[in-house]
């Protein structure tokens, strides 16, 4: 172990969480060194795999705040902390512009307009894309444009170990200790095998999700748990860890995978159906909104269905669908399904629920803060009471 590397703020993650703080964080404050640690390359998160795209109130002639946020609260099942809903949904158009003017080139209509598709538990169409391969476009702009300001360094293959608090100075902290401190972290050169100390003024956990706990996810291998996994050795507080989303319509793929191909939901809000094997739909039998019902309940219903029929998969069918706008709005999915032998104009497309996105984690407060002092989390790794 050689001698600590030192820096103001150390942001632990470089999805969209992490890369977005560290690109505010770097224009507000010049004067300040940010250091991003991500522990596989910089693009590489689950943000890049993110397909239907950013929900925010654009059309603001049949869209409202008020619907989004009943909307968000519904899908929610009641249990979201309606002040942070609140706070997101209006702050939402202004961060999605932030992401345009960065560079993000979300697809538009051909008079210009932004064009707006729905997904599952949405009243309106609000849902800014970038063809199929949304997240993927969102990183590619904050990556660049993290490049582009001097006070970011970014360090990859560095994965990050365990948060440096009192306990690494001799004392006994306990998880009803009242003032734990977060002085950086250990993390792993995974280009030399060096346990490295990094310190930092303030730490940021920027993290991600859990996904590959579970057997079929559409998250990438990176999605360990690691920050949520720090937090909960540094005895800091954790919240709703029960809580995770399964998306409906993964990819069936008999062959085990690290990691499922997603069939986006904004397939469904182009128009496409759930049936079962038999070519018979069911999705009226749970929710009035059919296949475009929050996705709790369609992967629910299709779970059920499964296990009634004793099924391995259902269908979702696109074969009605106008195919060359499908082609032109989901050509990574259309190419993906030919790979495997599925011709989405005439055949229809295998689909599971998945692991997907996790609810719960490091317990935070309206901008961030934890439990653990000069400790601040971001994204999918906390519990913040959005979701």
């Amino acid at each position: 172990m050689g001698e600590a590397k030192k820096t103001d703020v150390l942001i632990l993650g470089s999805g969209i969480a992490g890369l977005t703080c560290a690109i505010k964080i770097a224009e507000a404050r010049p004067d300040l060194k940010i250091t991003v640690l991500t522990k596989a390359v910089a693009n590489e998160s689950n943000t890049r795999y993110a397909q239907g795209g950013v929900a925010a109130v654009w059309n603001e002639k049949i869209d409202t705040d008020a619907k989004h946020i009943a909307d968000t609260l519904d899908a929610g099942d009641g249990l979201c902390n309606e002040e942070v809903v609140r706070m997101v949904v209006e702050e939402g158009p202004v961060r999605v512009r932030e992401l345009i003017e960065w560079g993000t080139r979300f697809d538009k209509e051909k008079g210009g307009e932004y064009d707006l598709g729905r997904e599952g538990g949405h009243s309106e169409n609000r849902i800014l894309h970038y063809k199929d391969i949304t997240g993927w476009e969102i990183q590619r702009t904050l990556v660049e444009k993290s490049n582009q300001l001097p006070n970011i360094q970014i360090l990859e293959n560095c994965f990050s170990i365990d948060f440096l608090t009192q306990h690494h100075l001799g004392y006994n902290i306990t998880r009803v200790h009242p003032d734990i401190e977060c002085y950086g972290v250990y993390a792993l050169d995974k280009n030399n095998l060096d346990v490295e100390t990094h310190l930092a003024r303030v730490t940021v956990v920027a993290t991600g999700g859990a996904g590959q706990i579970y057997r079929a996810t559409t998250n990438p291998i990176i999605a360990t748990g690691d920050g949520m996994a720090m937090m909960y050795r540094a005895k800091g507080r954790m919240s709703n860890m029960e809580f995770v989303q399964f998306h409906p319509t993964a990819l069936y793929n008999p062959a085990v995978e690290s990691q499922a191909f997603l069939i986006s939901e904004a397939v469904r809000g182009y128009g496409g159906v759930l049936r079962t094997r038999d070519g018979a739909e069911f999705m009226h039998k749970y929710d009035e909104r059919k296949s475009l019902a929050p996705r709790d309940i369609v992967a629910r219903a299709i779970d059920n269905e499964m296990k009634i029929r004793g099924d391995e998969y259902v269908y979702l069918d696109c074969r009605h669908l106008e195919m060359e706008g499908f082609k032109k709005h989901f050509p990574n999915i259309y190419d993906k399904c030919l790979e495997e032998g599925i011709d989405v104009a005439t055949q229809m497309i295998p689909v599971v629920p998945a692991c997907h996105y996790f609810c719960g984690g490091i317990l935070v407060d309206k901008i961030g803060k934890t439990s653990i002092n000069r400790l601040y989390a971001a994204g999918e790794c906390t519990a913040s009471g959005l979701h």
